[in-house]
């Protein structure tokens, strides 16, 4: 068992069952280049306040920049005996500094770097899958463009309901991504990256030398907004994962949303529907059956969103009874935050790439688009036009789209004679021109273009 950076007051070891129940680095160790650069931070703090000379502060800033280069290569090799990630990096630095790197500790406490690390790892992933949503946003743009022009019907209840342009449809997963896009950076933008905590009640160091802007280890623009402020709550800057939940809140809201498409993919992609086609790239087989392609992606993606909400649900639990401060229970937070991370990169990188690949069926949405239930509420609206109250227009189409069903017979079929069973107003030159698609998606003026 590696060393560990507590012990003094006890007199047994730690007994085997109870190492590897507590231990953590088998997942924390995902938050080495974290920790690390809170390290090379903390080392400037400890120069500023004269408890590292010059000299040893630049030997123990350059042993960290090391190790944080690899961390940032995936290079960074843990050792998997020791307790956490912030015990494996003491370590590494004791062996490469000796004594000087027992300096590094002062005025730190586990409890402020964990929650140091996991701020900085949860502001920098809510930017990256940011990113990552733009680029599915633009995909979905350019489904849309490629096939513009196509008309679609669109459902309630999974019944047909009226003609919508596929663009419209498409841009509704777009609205959807743009809130998640915005929310994700409402999430970076409310981490406060702060030092000065301690274990809970603050350290000897002056606050003002933990104000230090854009510090080193983070390049480009990124590096300019992530300023370290000192604390202006102590016990809660050690207490507080609200930034673990509202980031789980916010990947379990792309996750329903990235479920939703892949449900309307599915239906659509069924011989019943028929609408859109998946590319073999983006679909699997069956072992038995040789003429199945599966839509293994998107059921998957349909599938992970519970496990999203399941790891929102557990933090949210985790949290709900702890007494202040600091609690051990509050380590647990760590693998629901990294799996939703891991689910949702993963989902928008392939979606991404799946929503360039899709094809439509013309033909069969044409065919969708013969049932004349969805131009409905065209003909109400065209009744209203003569002075008919929208409530006895609404009926009158609802009798007359009855009788089409209960006779098999077309609306667009039917004499002037019956359809004046249920209107003297409805003119049959005028139904036949209504029941089109083009003319249905023009006669709606409501949406800003």
């Amino acid at each position: 068992m590696s060393k560990k950076m507590w012990g003094g007051r006890f007199a047994k070891p730690t007994h085997p069952l109870v190492e590897k129940f507590t231990g953590s680095i088998h997942y924390d160790c995902r938050l080495a280049e974290y920790d690390l650069l809170g390290s090379m931070i903390h080392v400037e703090v400890l120069r500023r306040a004269k408890l590292l000379k010059t000299g040893e502060a630049s030997r123990m800033y350059k042993a960290l920049e090391a190790l944080h280069a690899n961390a940032v290569k995936g290079a960074y090799v843990s050792d998997p005996s020791s307790e956490d990630i912030h015990t494996d990096i003491q370590n590494k630095l004791e062996r490469s500094l000796g004594e000087l790197a027992l300096k590094l500790h002062t005025a730190r406490s586990r409890n402020d770097q964990v929650a140091f690390a996991s701020k900085l790892y949860t502001k920098m992933k809510a930017l990256e899958i940011g990113t990552l949503i733009s680029n599915l946003i633009k995909a979905l743009g350019s489904l849309a463009d490629k096939n513009k022009g196509l008309l679609v019907p669109a459902f309630t209840h999974m019944q047909h309901a009226q003609v919508v342009r596929l663009r419209d449809y498409l841009g509704a997963y777009a609205e959807m991504l743009k809130r998640d896009a915005v929310r994700l950076d409402a999430v970076a933008k409310n981490v406060r990256l702060v030092m000065g905590a301690g274990a809970v009640a603050g350290t000897p160091i002056d606050s003002v030398k933990y104000e230090i802007k854009s510090p080193g280890g983070l390049s480009g623009a990124l590096a300019k907004s992530f300023n370290i402020h000192p604390v202006s709550n102590s016990i809660d800057a050690v207490s507080d994962r609200d930034y673990v939940i509202d980031m789980l809140g916010a990947m379990a809201i792309v996750g329903m949303h990235v479920s939703r498409l892949s449900e309307d993919l599915i239906i659509w992609s069924t011989k019943e529907f028929g609408f859109v086609s998946l590319d073999e790239a983006f679909a699997t087989g069956s072992s038995l059956m040789p003429q199945k392609k599966n839509p293994d992606v998107l059921e998957l993606a349909r599938g992970y969103s519970g496990r999203l909400y399941g790891n929102l649900v557990n933090s949210l639990i985790v949290m709900k009874g702890l007494p202040l401060s600091y609690n051990r229970d509050m380590q647990l937070d760590k693998e629901p935050l990294f799996d939703s991370v891991n689910i949702v990169s993963s989902e928008l990188r392939v979606f991404a790439e799946l929503v360039k690949t899709l094809t439509f069926n013309k033909a069969n949405i044409e065919n969708a688009l013969e049932d004349e239930s969805l131009y409905a509420t065209d003909l109400v609206y065209y009744l209203v036009d003569k002075g008919i109250p929208f409530k006895t227009a609404h009926s009158m189409i609802g009798r007359l789209v009855k009788h089409s069903i209960d006779s098999s017979i077309e609306i667009k079929s039917m004499s002037q004679a019956e359809l004046d069973k249920y209107s003297d107003k409805l003119l049959r030159a005028d139904i036949i021109r209504l029941l089109n698609p083009a003319v249905s998606v023009k006669s709606k003026r409501s949406i800003k273009r």
